[in-house]
């Protein structure tokens, strides 16, 4: 196999990051920040594009220290108080009086945020004017990456893809990726040769999220499903058992996370409930068994490398749920491994999850998205217990392939081409609701 460890390190220090509120409004603030940075004066006028992804996503989620939802208010925070410099934490170093005057300032400007069609599915573009200069941000690909600056015509960065036409007039396909000829068992053999030291940091996560999971269950935030699962436990209609627990816990940090506590969590390829879902099942299993730290932090390098593998096929934000057909087999796959599961058991695991959610459909982050969480934390409990006992979906069953790696790219197949127009419709329908 090929000795991929100093590649895998770099994509998780790039990919597993600490992040305040839901990425798609958290980037649209971070990309207001860098414009009124840019900018250096009172703005007068603004115009903001983003992919219809993100859109969809940022039309109904809890803003950090804020009762106001959604994208609008996120971009206010970005102009009046934002600094670019904190990235995916933009959000977390506003005071509480810079929030109440962002709210102030969307109730006293006109802010234009609409939806562009886009190949890249995440996609940004700022432009502010004031009185003596105007500017123009674009981030793409990943929340946190500016590929445009500039500022009164003048380019100040300039990482845009550039289109070239092949001999026939087709446009060039995208660069190759390392995941794109990866397998299962290549990122799992080389986690395992990975330096403790190298990967030490993803420990932070279990206790970063888990800080945001003991919010949700103190007290009824957003759906409150952790908040319920706990109370149904205490009254016995629930049982105290690992599914259960990790249900809980996963679905009580989504509930605080999506209403808007102004905590920290980590994420996980781009996405903080991606983050959640696959770390919290693998915290709640080291609480009943207890692990060594190398071996927990070996676990959540398989959960976060397996997100980013399936990620790769299905696209960073989906017509399917994230955390359902990625982060939730990514997760499958750390907790197979934690359970000492031999390969072909932690990529059973895999495959049961692909038989059982790869059909759940992403209907933009709110509140609801705990009830998403609380039924993939489960299942990537239950999947890898049923695979440690050999019960495994045969192949060629459904998009079930002959291989977990087949599978994985007949998942991507429907995820990106296939439910394409599920997509749009999801958009149209939310948009007419929302009117």
């Amino acid at each position: 196999m090929r000795d991929i460890r100093n590649e895998l390190v770099e994509m998780l220090r790039n990919e597993v990051k600490p992040a305040v509120g839901c990425t798609e409004p958290v980037a649209l603030a971070l990309a207001c920040a860098k414009a009124k940075e840019l900018l250096g004066e009172e703005v007068i006028d603004n115009k903001m594009l983003v992919s219809n992804n993100i859109f969809k996503n940022g039309m109904g989620v809890g803003i950090p220290g804020s009762k106001i939802l959604g994208l609008k208010v996120a971009a206010c925070m970005g102009i009046v108080g934002g600094k670019s410099a904190d990235g995916l934490s933009v959000l977390e170093g506003l005071t509480e009086e810079e929030v109440r005057e962002s709210e102030k300032y969307l109730e006293e400007h006109t802010i234009s945020v609409e939806p562009t069609d886009s190949a890249d599915k995440i996609y940004l573009e700022v432009m502010l004017k004031g009185a003596n200069h105007e500017v123009l941000v674009k981030i793409r690909g990943r929340h946190d990456n500016f590929t445009y600056l500039a500022k009164d015509g003048e380019v100040i960065l300039d990482n845009e893809p550039k289109e070239e036409v092949v001999a026939d007039g087709a446009k060039e396909e995208r660069k190759e990726t390392l995941m794109d000829n990866a397998t299962v068992a290549e990122i799992v053999d080389n986690v395992e040769k990975i330096d403790f030291e190298d990967i030490k940091f993803l420990l932070d996560g279990i206790t970063m999220n888990r800080a945001m999971a003991e919010v949700g269950l103190r007290e009824k935030t957003g759906v409150g499903t952790g908040f319920g699962i706990k109370e149904a436990i205490k009254a016995g209609e629930l049982g105290d058992d690992l599914v259960n627990y990790a249900m809980m816990l996963t679905s009580a940090a989504s509930d605080a996370r999506m209403s808007g506590v102004k905590m920290p969590v980590m994420s996980s390829n781009g996405s903080g409930n991606h983050g959640l879902t696959a770390i919290l099942p693998i915290a709640a299993y080291n609480e009943r068994n207890p692990q060594s730290d190398e071996r927990v932090a070996r676990a959540l390098a398989i959960s976060h490398l397996i997100t980013a593998y399936i990620k790769n096929f299905t696209g960073r934000l989906s017509p399917m749920c994230g955390c359902g057909v990625a982060a939730a087999i990514g997760c499958t796959a750390g907790l197979s491994w934690l359970m000492d599961a031999e390969q072909s058991q932690i990529e059973g695991a895999m495959e049961n999850m692909i038989a059982n959610l790869s059909g759940m459909i992403c209907d933009g982050a709110k509140p609801g998205c705990a009830c998403k969480l609380a039924t993939a934390s489960s299942a990537a409990v239950q999947n890898a217990i049923l695979a440690k006992r050999g019960c495994i979906v045969p192949g060629l069953n459904g998009i079930v392939g002959r291989s977990v790696d087949e599978s994985v790219r007949a998942l991507g197949c429907v995820g990106d081409e296939g439910m394409s127009v599920t997509d749009n419709v999801i958009l149209d329908v939310m948009n007419e609701m929302n009117k």
